[in-house]
């Protein structure tokens, strides 16, 4: 069965988002390291959150994978993208794993 990772860069006063470096220098080492364990990457940059309302997330990447054996051996070698996170973001992610239902 399919199943999601979900990374998740919410907006705070204090947060700082790279959304040029993001794009480019950090897809990179996500596109070497993780995209050959998935079937499909999206990355949706925060607009809004509605009608005139501020997006809350400065990004959200979602990765689809196979099945769960795959995800994890995109995490066994997910290190060097890890370790970037910090050259474009102050924000600690957060993570959601999910079972694809469609």
């Amino acid at each position: 069965m399919p199943v999601s990772l979900q990374v998740i860069y919410p907006v705070s006063e204090e947060s700082r988002f790279d959304h040029g470096y993001y794009a480019s220098t950090h897809m990179e080492l996500v596109d070497a390291h993780i995209a050959p364990h998935t079937q499909s990457i999206v990355v949706t940059k925060g607009l809004a959150g509605g009608p005139d309302v501020p997006p809350p997330f400065h990004a959200v990447a979602t990765m689809v994978f196979t099945d769960q054996a795959a995800l994890d051996a995109a995490m066994q070698a997910a290190g060097p993208a890890l370790a970037d996170i910090p050259n474009f973001t102050n924000v600690q992610p957060q993570i959601l794993i999910g079972e694809v239902v469609r």
